[in-house]
């Protein structure tokens, strides 16, 4: 078997420049350690809040790595850098809008201010993008939401198959998938 690729993108100007320290890439990684037991390879980006770079970025993990899954962390609010649910949908041959209903009613569970994320999903040719928010707790319990779902769905656009650590949750699959 060999390692899928998971490309990992932290979304923000202040990081980009090391402003700021990038706590979503590391989040995210660290999440992917933890629920999956099939191997996998890291490809980690920092970039600034800008549409075109967002948008070459995903197509370069896409089509260029062959990353199965990116995730990407940040630029989903209203602010005017927010640009992230543009790109991905720009780069998008299906979206997939059950992934940001489904983390926004977890997240607003926890905050009203849920209502002002824009997270969104989409495949790209074998490749599944899915944007969560820039906290880490809240990338954990967005992830924890949709996370089920996504081996099924890298399975039905024909990626690797990812394999879940079971004493954390079971992957959801149809019998005989």
């Amino acid at each position: 078997m060999t390692d899928a690729k998971i490309g990992i993108v932290t979304v923000s100007d202040r990081a980009s420049r090391g402003e700021y320290e990038d706590f979503g890439g590391p989040s995210n990684r660290d999440y992917l350690d933890e629920v999956l037991t099939s191997p996998w390879t890291p490809v980690a980006r920092v970039i600034s809040d800008d549409q075109q770079l967002i948008e070459n970025t995903l197509r370069e993990l896409c089509d260029d790595e062959g990353c199965c899954l990116v995730v990407t962390t940040g630029g989903t609010g209203p602010a005017q850098r927010d640009v992230t649910p543009e790109a991905t949908e720009a780069v998008a041959d299906k979206m997939m809008h059950g992934f940001g209903e489904l983390m926004r009613k977890v997240s607003l569970e926890k905050v009203p201010t849920a209502i002002l994320s824009r997270q969104t999903a989409c495949v790209r040719a074998n490749s599944l993008i899915v944007n969560l928010p820039g906290k880490p707790k809240a990338i954990s319990e967005c992830l924890d939401a949709v996370f089920p779902a996504i081996p099924y769905c890298i399975d039905l656009i024909e990626g690797p198959r990812l394999i879940t650590n079971e004493t954390r949750f079971v992957a959801f699959r149809p019998k005989g998938a």
